[in-house]
């Protein structure tokens, strides 16, 4: 009887996809901690952190949802930023404190030439203040005890850059980007490359993949669809992260097999290089699972698999 009493409050717990628009102040940890709270759910996470100063678009994963932040996570971002030059701080942002000011004697053009240098995949150095480890421990730790580390360059990729305003020392652009991307490291990197130093001052994260920030609910928002007990209609459905991947339909056979953890057969995919996957649905539309294909085997295997009513 307990196993069955909390299978079926498995069953019940709300699920789903929430776009939040964060508001400034608050850190990512702070906007779940709150929405877990107003939908009285045990299971909230988020799908890519946004720094306490950022606005915008925060994905928030509910119940079975955290399940499929990892893919969330992977997406590209698109963000709009304002980068005031010639003041370098400790943070590469407006929170820090300013360590260098220098004249800033360039214009509209060498702010363009200087940006389209940062567009493809380039080797980016984290800011000091981040949540990345080095030595398992996050680089913020380490900056606040007054410990320089060595940051390690990552890989990035950078898709396009617009400038969309232009008043000297400000600047104002459109990035899309890869995951793990910092902005504040690009503000700090131009204003470098343009011998003048520079610093974020404004960020808004517009988009995660297909999600955008006009799909987004403010807080307020939510707590008054949640004080109505209509918290759930604001929910995205699980799968709607996953409209990437392709649909295998399958029978109930095949249904019992993916929810036991067997393999099954199924479609030859066409994909080269990266492991193939594909949604798995009933006969009658539920999300069953995410299926990986076996290369030694020819079959398709369950990677998630997910509860009734998903």
């Amino acid at each position: 009887m307990q196993t069955s009493s909390r299978q079926d409050s498995k069953r019940n717990e709300l699920s789903g996809l929430l776009p939040v628009d964060k508001p400034a102040g608050w850190t990512s940890h702070d906007v779940v901690a709150r929405v877990r709270r107003l939908l009285g759910v045990r299971r909230v996470g988020h799908a890519g952190t946004l720094d306490s100063m950022a606005t915008g678009l925060l994905l928030l994963c509910i119940g079975q949802a955290t399940r499929v932040a990892e893919y969330l996570m992977q997406s590209p971002k698109v963000y709009r930023a304002q980068i005031r030059l010639g003041v370098t701080t400790d943070t590469d942002d407006a929170t820090g404190q300013a360590i260098v000011q220098q004249d800033v004697a360039v214009g509209e053009e060498a702010v363009r030439r200087a940006l389209a240098g940062f567009i493809g995949t380039i080797q980016q150095v984290p800011p000091r203040y981040a949540a990345i480890k080095q030595d398992g421990r996050p680089l913020y730790k380490w900056a606040r005890a007054g410990i320089e580390t060595r940051r390690e360059p990552r890989p990035v990729t950078i898709h396009r850059i617009d400038l969309l305003a232009w008043d000297s020392p400000d600047l104002t652009i459109e990035v899309t980007c890869s995951a793990g991307t910092y902005i504040r490291a690009l503000a700090r990197d131009l204003g470098e490359l343009l011998g003048c130093g520079g610093h974020l001052i404004s960020l808004v994260r517009l988009a995660s993949g297909h999600f955008t920030l006009e799909q987004a609910f403010t807080l307020e928002e939510v707590e008054v669809a949640s004080a109505a007990g209509r918290g759930a209609e604001l929910l995205l459905p699980v799968d709607a992260a996953l409209c990437d991947l392709e649909i295998i339909t399958v029978d109930a056979e095949a249904e019992r097999r993916i929810r036991q953890g067997q393999q099954i057969a199924g479609p030859l995919p066409i994909e080269v290089g990266a492991t193939p996957m594909r949604r798995a649905y009933s006969a009658a539309g539920e999300l069953l699972a995410i299926l990986v294909y076996d290369q030694r085997t020819g079959r398709w295997q369950p990677r998630k698999v997910f509860a009734v009513n998903s």
